[in-house]
């Protein structure tokens, strides 16, 4: 496991041995995990946002995004 993106909202771990990244959202509490084609994706569109315009605002808002919908709330047992 290895800390991919970090920020006050948002952490993105990558998991290389299973080809999959885990979506934290920590305002809402929520979370996604992302392996196979789904990963490709998500690394092919992060890598497509310009060098300059990646930024905190900029990566969270397209965090936001991805997660909408998809993400599923933590649950502690």
């Amino acid at each position: 496991m290895n800390v991919f993106y970090n920020s006050e909202h948002y952490s993105v771990l990558a998991y290389p041995r299973l080809m999959g990244f885990e979506l934290l959202d920590k305002s809402a509490g929520r979370i996604l995990f992302l392996h196979g084609p789904h990963a490709r994706h998500f690394r092919l569109a992060i890598e497509e946002i310009p060098e300059a315009e990646r930024d905190e605002e900029t990566i969270d808002a397209f965090l936001d995004g991805y997660c909408a919908g998809e993400a599923r709330p933590i649950v502690f047992h």
